[in-house]
């Protein structure tokens, strides 16, 4: 049996032939196809500014740094999401704290923001799960009212749009003060692995490009460019947060093909809806009015009766591969610690979110026989009596 993969990134001969140009020009790391990346994905999103970075948690710690964020400080987000998102606010020295998701979404739940405000205070990361934009509108003027960054987690998210005063705008414009962008090979674009900021500020952004090689004065590109000598010199800590040339020509490749990518994944999503919208057992994810994904994963809820492992097992077993549904960073040992986080609502849609949901194939190269054997196989697995759990309470 042909197994069905959750994901599949686009990648042929046009990206061989990219990375082999960058091969060839003796020119392999942070150089002129980062720039050409850089103002082609700002450009794309609509952006005044583009950085590109190593992965997409780099770009996150680099965003909380420039907003200010330091040691005992705080920051609010959702615990429902990657851990990567905690992870770079622990970098700064700073405490996540979590509020809970909507109750018919996998995104942040605005209502349950604004009690979670102190003193302490720095900064919000709102995540765009899954590739659905969330509420920025209502985010953004919660933020606004108490002047607090708004920093957007779009590592999903390259190609959503926003209906935001009217108009269809790209996720990372940015709406809020900064977003940040994933290309790991799971996403729409993918360069393998590698990260981009964007952001209306060009301080933030003369910031990023100082921190993400060492805190260096002087950049590779205008030293060697240089007819006369020029000493660098480091006039801050900076890190190794760096893009390849490589990389950057498989992601100039990716854009071209984004549209396109986009268009198909939407087809996709809607064929899914249409197949599943009257099954027993499972929820479709639902896009609101004022949103476009580009559906980087098709989350399905399963009804609190049904195992989630069972469900998934049975699945595999017919031949088809499924994620379980988005972690919770509040119950990793990682975070077990004392003083790891804050935990500032309830958590309870966060945590039956992990527990009943799965993510179902989804791929640019997905045919239609494909979709249907997956959406027939969970209709016939979520009906099978033996994988119905006991209910409590």
């Amino acid at each position: 049996m042909n197994q069905i993969p959750v994901a599949k990134p686009v990648l042929d001969e046009q990206e061989v032939e990219a990375v082999r140009r960058v091969i060839l020009s003796g020119w392999v790391t942070q150089g002129p196809e980062v720039a050409a990346f850089e103002e082609e994905f700002a450009d794309f999103v609509g952006a005044r500014h583009a950085c590109a970075v190593s992965n997409c948690t780099t770009a996150l710690h680099l965003a909380l740094k420039a907003v200010g964020v330091e040691a005992g400080d705080e920051v609010i987000t959702v615990s429902h999401t990657f851990i990567a998102t905690a992870n770079a606010i622990r970098y700064c020295g700073a405490v996540p704290v979590f509020v809970d998701i909507e109750k018919d979404g996998y995104n942040i739940d605005p209502d349950l923001i604004e009690a979670a405000i102190t003193p302490r205070t720095k900064a919000i990361i709102c995540v765009h799960q899954l590739g659905m934009p969330c509420d920025l509108h209502r985010v953004v003027a919660i933020a606004a009212r108490h002047s607090i960054p708004v920093i957007e987690d779009a590592a999903c998210a390259t190609g959503s749009e926003i209906l935001w005063k009217g108009r269809w705008e790209k996720i990372g414009k940015p709406h809020g003060d900064i977003a940040c962008f994933s290309f790991h090979p799971r996403k729409v674009v993918t360069t393998g692995d590698g990260g981009m900021l964007t952001t209306a500020n060009p301080e933030y952004d003369r910031k990023f490009r100082l921190w993400r090689q060492h805190g260096m004065s002087v950049t590779d590109a205008v030293r060697h460019g240089s007819k006369q000598v020029i000493f660098e010199s480091y006039p801050e800590l900076g890190y190794n947060y760096r893009m390849t040339d490589m990389q950057a020509a498989v992601g100039r490749e990716q854009l071209k093909r984004l549209p396109a990518i986009i268009v198909r994944r939407r087809e996709l999503a809607s064929q899914y809806a249409e197949q599943l919208y009257a099954a027993a057992g499972v929820a479709p994810p639902i896009e609101p009015s004022w949103a476009r994904s580009n559906w980087q994963s098709f989350c399905l809820g399963l009804s609190l009766d049904l195992d989630q492992h069972d469900v998934m097992q049975e699945l595999l077993d017919q031949g088809v591969s499924t994620r379980r549904g988005i972690m919770n960073i509040h119950l990793e040992a990682a975070y077990a610690e004392p003083g790891s986080h804050r935990v500032a609502t309830s958590l309870q849609q966060s945590v039956l979110a992990q527990q009943h949901s799965i993510i179902l194939p989804l791929f640019v190269q997905m045919t239609a026989s494909e979709l249907t054997s997956v959406a027939e196989a969970v209709k016939a697995s979520v009906c099978a009596p033996e994988l119905a759990i006991e209910q409590v309470g």
